[in-house]
């Protein structure tokens, strides 16, 4: 059966795209869940207006991450751990802790978005990538002091 895509989907292909699966994986999985559509004429007909409207809703939502992104690279948090002998903290510092410490200055911004580039184990200055969207990283100067 040739369905056409509505989504980008891993193991078939990009939005759009016009691909031959069996039968029972279309009506069972694909159809029910709006991943694909039946290949007919008024189906695509619709697919290329849903694109149209995905287009305007993606630039408008890289448009706003690009404005938070701007006002993010304007913040830094501190971060106030205990520490043990030669200044090493208890544990690390983990992007839980840095998605409360910007909640705290009012950005909220999902522990999932935050990447470490490596662990933080001791007190120091770090620079933290936080992702916004597929094309915008906002770097987060992150201070770790004692408590």
């Amino acid at each position: 059966m040739k369905v056409i895509l509505r989504k980008d989907f891993d193991q078939l292909g990009k939005i759009g795209e016009i691909v031959e699966v069996k039968d029972g994986y279309a009506l069972n999985f694909l159809l029910p869940r709006n991943i694909a559509y039946a290949a007919l004429k008024g189906n695509i007909r619709a697919l290329e207006e849903e694109k149209k409207q995905m287009s305007k809703k993606q630039a408008k939502e890289l448009d706003d991450a690009k404005v938070f992104s701007s006002e993010l690279e304007k913040v830094s948090v501190t971060i106030p751990v205990k520490v043990g002998e030669e200044d090493k903290i208890f544990g690390t510092v983990t992007s839980q802790m840095i998605s409360d410490a910007l909640k705290e200055k009012g950005y909220d911004v999902d522990k999932r978005k935050i990447e470490i580039p490596e662990a933080i184990k001791a007190l120091g200055i770090y620079s933290v990538n936080v992702k916004l969207h597929s094309d915008v990283i906002s770097v987060v100067k992150t201070w770790v002091v004692r408590d």
